[in-house]
């Protein structure tokens, strides 16, 4: 998600178009180099009790989707990309006058370039090869909204928040002003255990990926994931509480701001044994690519 949040500051502040397009049966492209084989399936006439040898990927093999990314890896590096090294879901291709980018998350392919024409003719020649669905301009990337406004580019999760509350069984009708509550000190020994702790496990864990667009709910989450193991009704009370901070924040979301500098700053802050469990520290840090947090 860095990755993906670096690359729409990229766009916002260069004024650069972003499209995003989807591989049609992806995992059917990749190329086996061992001998496979499966049983037939049930229906068929099989006297003998002969078994295929496959020729090519299906789903449902362990090595489907790296032979896939494997064979999309090897036609974009035939195109002229180059893969990066610090992401290999991210590749880059630049010459005298175009600069072209391009994420892949599975199937999903984000693509931006300082030239339009560029982006048509790689969709173009990308289909001619795989068949893609061309979804356009960018607006959804994994679960989340994609605002373009001439300040800049806002990320949201609106809808997936309203899922989230919905699931979750919670009276939210009580406005809550602070991811938590004030003062509040989570210990892991204190008070009875919560009835049901697989509903916590899966709360936290949606809450989670709410953090890649609620920053201001990350240390939240974080208190709440130590608890994992075996959940108490204190710490589900606590998560209650961010479930209505949440619901009555749906619009809130990160502006990636278009600007002309694009400075990579850090920002970091200490509480010093304050974990009342460990006597640990706790670290809260912050990057921004020029006034945009990527992570």
């Amino acid at each position: 998600m860095a990755t993906v949040r670096c690359l729409l500051a990229l766009a916002a502040s260069k004024g650069w178009n972003l499209h995003q397009l989807d591989i049609n049966n992806a995992f059917l492209h990749g190329d086996l180099h061992e001998e496979i084989y499966m049983k037939m399936p049930e229906g068929m006439s099989n006297p003998h009790n002969l078994v295929y040898k496959l020729k090519k990927s299906l789903y449902g093999l362990k090595q489907a989707s790296r032979q896939w990314f494997a064979r999309l890896t090897l036609e974009l590096e035939n195109s002229g990309f180059k893969k990066s090294l610090n992401d290999y879901s991210l590749f880059l291709k630049q010459d005298e006058s175009d600069t072209m980018i391009l994420a892949v998350y599975v199937d999903d392919i984000v693509i931006t370039s300082t030239n339009e024409a560029s982006i048509l003719a790689l969709k173009a020649h990308l289909h001619s090869v795989f068949s893609i669905k061309d979804l356009g301009r960018l607006h959804y990337i994994l679960g989340i909204e994609v605002l373009h406004l001439s300040q800049g580019i806002i990320l949201t999760q609106r809808k997936f928040s309203k899922e989230l509350i919905t699931e979750s069984g919670f009276d939210v009708s009580k406005v809550a002003k602070t991811p938590l509550p004030q003062s509040l000190k989570l210990v892991s020994h204190q008070g009875d255990f919560c009835s049901n702790p697989a509903l916590y496990r899966q709360l936290v864990g949606k809450l989670n990926f709410l953090t890649h667009t609620r920053r201001d709910l990350s240390f939240a989450v974080q208190s709440l994931s130590q608890f994992m193991h075996q959940p108490r009704i204190q710490h589900m009370q606590a998560l209650h509480h961010v479930l209505r901070y949440v619901a009555h924040t749906l619009r809130q979301g990160i502006l990636l701001q278009a600007t002309a500098q694009l400075t990579l700053r850090a920002y970091s802050d200490s509480d010093w044994g304050s974990c009342p469990n460990s006597r640990r520290s706790v670290t809260g840090y912050i990057m921004l690519l020029g006034n945009s947090p990527i992570s």
